[in-house]
């Protein structure tokens, strides 16, 4: 199996199964992972915290707060490889399913960047339920991993389906999905990546925008997922979503919410690519109000939105790849290489909308990328997923 040195957050919930998952931890460790564990109030009805703490090696944590000390779900959710639920009970999976965020295990899964795999445990009624294969349906359209329940006697004394799938099970599930990931070659790499626009408000119907749709950041997204990264997307106003439900995507509308989200998950990154066409500028003041037209001319301040490459740039790590993009439509390539030494990014993608087929919309780019060590390659005009696949394999070798 190939679960050493991976990073496991076994979250318990309130289920009489929860008595498996001591043999569990203790499984898991022998396999070489490190293993930290959450549970809920309703759990610990069901095993004991001594005997999970004593095998996990590690405090077993139940509450975000404990009075004194403060149990970073943020951190938790960033720091995990693979976060296992198990058991589920129907009521988490009902909280999971709609976003509740009312106990330390919601709010770890709710931050994760990294698989989910759900082991559900309940009688069989429950698990036969509409409502619960709704629940089930909507995790899976997250992009979570549902264990398959078993078949066998139920606390109930019923024999049917619902019991938890058995610790042997679970651990050659996920070593086998960490076996088909280990020959990836982005795995274990953590990415973040921004597309689209961004809209600064003029006033409550009214913005200042562009025409970037988002296709190449979110090409860019589905091509580290690919190769195996944990990918978070940033992705500004468009209609667009990525295909690839292991990509994280936060949605945001102005350039300081990509600003803010990006500051928030950029210090775990391993690879930075900034494709948004975020907004130079914004109003300094927004109307509370529509604005009227009251004459032939109307004047709005303009005032510098934060640089969230420049930021980056600045933070960054020696470890770190940061790439920017550059869309110019004169002196393409002196911009580019000025972009690239005051922004501090390993790497610029320069787009001209001089090139036909390049540019916002649509489904074709022409690019050139410029390396902070004086490199310069040239790609051909090509499809965006095509770019991104090449771009991707350019700044990753």
């Amino acid at each position: 199996m190939t679960l050493s040195g991976k990073k496991i957050v076994l979250c318990i919930s309130g289920s009489i199964a929860a008595y498996k998952t001591p043999q569990l931890v203790r499984q898991l460790i022998k396999e070489g992972a490190e293993v930290k564990v959450i549970c809920t109030k309703a759990a610990t009805q069901f095993v004991s915290t001594l005997s999970l703490s004593t095998v996990s090696k590690n405090e077993v944590l139940s509450d975000i707060s404990d009075g004194s000390n403060w149990n970073n779900h943020v951190e938790l959710g960033r720091w995990a490889d693979l976060i296992l639920i198990a058991p589920a009970s129907a009521n988490t999976l009902a909280k999971l399913a709609n976003g509740f965020c009312d106990n330390l295990l919601n709010a770890v899964y709710l931050s994760a960047i990294c698989p989910v795999f759900i082991a559900p445990a309940m009688d069989e009624d429950m698990w036969h339920h509409p409502s619960t294969k709704n629940n089930l349906k909507t995790l899976e359209s997250f992009g979570n991993h549902i264990i398959p329940v078993g078949n066998g006697e139920l606390a109930s004394g019923l024999f049917g389906d619902g019991r938890m799938a058995e610790p042997d099970f679970i651990l050659q599930l996920l070593a086998n999905y960490c076996n088909s990931n280990n020959s990836k070659p982005l795995s274990g790499k953590k990415a973040l990546i921004t597309a689209g626009p961004t809209f600064e408000k003029i006033d409550p119907v009214r913005f200042i925008g562009n025409f970037s749709t988002g296709k190449m950041g979110i090409a860019l997204a589905e091509s580290l997922a690919k190769g195996g990264a944990a990918v978070t997307l940033v992705l500004g106003p468009t209609h667009l979503r990525p295909k690839n439900n292991d990509i994280q995507t936060i949605l945001v509308q102005s350039a300081e919410e990509m600003f803010q989200a990006c500051v928030s998950n950029f210090t775990d990154t391993d690879i930075a690519i900034m494709s948004a066409a975020v907004a130079d500028f914004k109003p300094k003041e927004m109307a509370t109000e529509k604005i009227k037209k009251t004459g032939n001319t109307l004047s709005i301040l303009l005032e510098q939105n934060k640089d969230i490459l420049a930021h980056l740039g600045s933070i960054k790590k020696g470890d770190q790849i940061l790439v920017g993009f550059a869309l110019e439509t004169n002196n393409e390539l002196a911009n580019a290489q000025k972009k690239l030494s005051a922004k501090n990014a390993d790497f610029i993608v320069l787009n001209s909308l001089q090139d036909a087929g390049a540019g916002f919309g649509g489904d074709t780019n022409k690019v050139c990328i410029l390396s902070k060590n004086g490199e310069q390659k040239n790609l051909p005009l090509q499809s965006k997923e095509a770019t991104a696949e090449a771009i991707i394999e350019y700044i990753t070798h």
